[in-house]
């Protein structure tokens, strides 16, 4: 039957996230009862109770169960994913959901370090962003109400752009739902393993044909947060402008296109 309804996979991306896992599990219950243990717990959401009732096992190993499998899952990301340097990068800084994304990006170490992007790369931001060029370059669009045809287009290129990672969170949140939307029985030091370790599910269910449609629209128009005032190092003003001529001579369109 389709294991989706329960553990939010398709058969062929739990073959990928075994294969990836590469563990043959000589103790304990299995790798993969463990996987399913730790799917099953992330795809409801419930309590480590309730999941030792479903497989039939002691609520303290559903726990040890849940926080193994999510390190193999992170890891596999430590294995695949690090800076220029070589070094991964851990962007978790506290104050979750509790202020502006600005000010947690200012504390983090892809802003402290410079870690991130590699060079010759940058970041797209909305506007609740400072546009900076130093320590990271991170690329905001032009503040409403846009004056000039280049900085429309390029509005609007920037938009299209970022609804792309948009959408990953929509499909994300639709996969996961219970996960997003309810308090999780686990410490908060082990909150982002675990948006971590759902990632890399998303990825190898993207990679296994395994799509799910998210069920809320984009709202690309909502206002935006100014965020943190104080936050711009080196402004990357002028490098954005550099960027929205160059984006502006490569498209001949009539000057009076509607980019809204």
């Amino acid at each position: 039957e389709d294991p989706r309804p329960d553990f939010r996979l398709s058969r062929e991306s739990f073959v990928v996230l075994l294969n990836l896992l590469n563990q043959d599990r000589r103790h304990g219950w299995g790798a993969t009862i463990e996987t399913l243990v730790f799917l099953f717990w992330l795809a409801s959401g419930t309590s480590y109770r309730v999941v030792s009732r479903v497989f039939g096992m002691p609520r303290s190993t559903v726990h040890d169960i849940v926080h193994r499998v999510t390190e193999d899952v992170v890891a596999i990301l430590h294995q695949a994913v690090c800076d220029h340097q070589g070094r991964f990068i851990d962007t978790y800084v506290g104050w979750p959901g509790s202020v502006h994304d600005s000010r947690v990006l200012r504390h983090s170490p892809l802003y402290r370090q410079s870690a991130f992007p590699p060079p010759g790369h940058f970041i797209l931001a909305d506007g609740g962003y400072p546009c900076l060029q130093h320590p990271l370059p991170l690329i905001t669009p032009y503040k409403r109400v846009v004056q000039g045809v280049g900085a429309q287009r390029f509005n609007s290129h920037h938009s299209r752009a970022r609804c792309i990672i948009e959408c990953a969170f929509g499909m994300m949140k639709t996969r996961f739902r219970t996960i997003f939307l309810k308090a999780l029985e686990v410490h908060h030091t082990f909150v982002p393993h675990v948006m971590t370790a759902c990632t890399i599910l998303h990825n190898i269910c993207l990679s296994a044909g395994d799509i799910v449609v998210q069920d809320d629209e984009l709202e690309d128009d909502a206002p935006e947060d100014e965020g943190e005032a104080g936050l711009e190092a080196v402004s990357g003003a002028l490098w954005r402008d550099q960027l929205s001529a160059e984006v502006s001579a490569l498209e001949e369109v009539p000057p009076d296109h509607n980019y809204c």
